[in-house]
């Protein structure tokens, strides 16, 4: 084994990492360093600072995220209009590269020569991790505990945990808990029940939204204010990109808008089945698609339409730091010079509708596309020209095929 002077270690605090800290400390006997994202998980992270000085950790570091996380992250994605598979919005996708660079730059800070992370051998969070720290830092190693210690289940975890005394708490002992994933864009729950794509998820699994059968019989009307394609306001109320999709979490949830009940594709190779609830990014993705209706060109629109797969796919995939999606990025973003304005929705029972949307960098013109008579000059005979030499190359073909 390579001699490793001192780790950085992803930390939760929860079962896996507590777990994998002790196995740090045994394995390569080094100093291990705790790094702790708050992302808006929505959790108190104070107890992972007590339970990492319970293990001897010396340097804790507990850092927050949340404007950079939506800011530097969230919105660029979201300017991409990205779904992977046509349906997933990347919450967990988008959360890695960003614990990554924290990663590397406290491990440059703190003269460390490894990080090492919790994600198991049969996800994607591994390639995530791994892939940005190659991008960022070749030189500095990566451990992953779950593809090199003889732990095989979540048994031998807990007989791990008990052996050297690590507190477990009471939900995670006997049956395997739910793998749930947190930050301020979603949820996502993985795992036990859902293992079976054939059997309905039960209702606890949903954390941050009601039921859509439960939910206000009165729709909400909100109002999202754009500026080069970022939110920057909701109802005309500047707010800070954290603070933006924190309000929009809670207008979303409470009228269920956001779940989705996914089985995606891997990028190792297999298929998994999650649960997942973005309501404030499902509220975003509309509001942004109504206001790049009225501000994209047609054929600007459709390039970013026929791009936005592969995008999603590089995030998926671990390769935010690669430069073919800072290339995709740059177009992109250009594209977003003129999306500016605001949108109208309205909230009701899981769905989030745009009723309208103004930009005073509009490309459409009520006069030009009225059915009434246009003070803008348009000679309808024109528009022959234009279908017989499109339909130019049809005639050919079907005087070919006998038609």
């Amino acid at each position: 084994m390579t001699k490793i002077e001192k780790i950085v270690l992803s930390y939760s605090g929860g079962l896996d990492t507590s777990i994998i800290l002790k196995w740090l400390q045994e394995t390569y006997g080094c100093e291990v360093v705790t790094f702790t994202a708050d992302l808006g998980q929505g959790e108190e992270l104070e107890p992972a600072r007590a339970k990492a000085e319970m293990s001897g950790i010396k340097d804790i570091r507990i850092v927050d995220l949340r404007e950079e996380f939506v800011r530097d992250f969230v919105f660029p994605m979201l300017r991409a209009n990205a779904l992977y598979e046509g349906q997933y919005l990347l919450g967990t996708s988008i959360a890695r590269p960003l614990i990554a660079r924290h990663l590397v730059g406290l491990a440059r800070e703190v003269g460390a020569d490894a990080v090492a992370h919790g994600a198991t051998g049969k996800g994607n969070d591994q390639i995530r991790f791994e892939l940005a720290v190659n991008a960022l830092d070749p030189s500095i190693k990566v451990i992953a505990p779950w593809r090199q210690w003889n732990i095989r289940s979540r048994m031998q975890l807990l007989e791990y945990a008990e052996k050297h005394r690590i507190p477990v708490p009471s939900d995670k002992r006997g049956e395997a808990p739910f793998s749930i994933d947190a930050n301020l864009l979603h949820t996502s729950t993985e795992g036990k029940s859902l293992e079976n794509p054939a059997e309905v998820a039960p209702d606890h699994v949903y954390q941050r939204t009601v039921d859509p059968v439960d939910a206000p019989d009165t729709p909400e009307i909100i109002t999202v204010g754009f500026e080069r394609g970022d939110p920057i306001s909701v109802n005309g109320k500047a707010m800070t990109p954290a603070a933006l999709l924190t309000e929009l979490n809670g207008l979303g949830g409470r009228h269920g808008v956001g779940r989705l009940d996914l089985v995606e594709n891997r990028f190792i190779g297999m298929k998994s089945r999650g649960i997942y609830e973005t309501p404030g990014g499902t509220i975003l993705l509309a509001a942004h698609r109504g206001i790049e209706s009225i501000t994209l060109d047609r054929a600007a629109a459709h390039l970013k339409d026929e791009i936005m797969p592969r995008y999603a796919e590089l995030i998926y995939n671990g390769f935010w730091f690669a430069p073919e999606r800072e290339m995709l990025q740059a177009l992109i973003d250009y594209s977003q010079a003129f999306v500016s304005g605001e949108v109208t929705l309205r909230l009701y029972k899981g769905s989030a509708s745009v009723i309208s949307r103004a930009s005073p960098r509009s490309l459409y013109s009520a006069d030009l596309v009225t059915f009434e008579e246009s003070t803008i000059a348009f000679d309808h005979h024109d528009v022959e020209g234009f279908i017989r030499l499109n339909g130019l190359r049809l005639r050919s073909w079907a005087a070919r095929n006998g038609r």
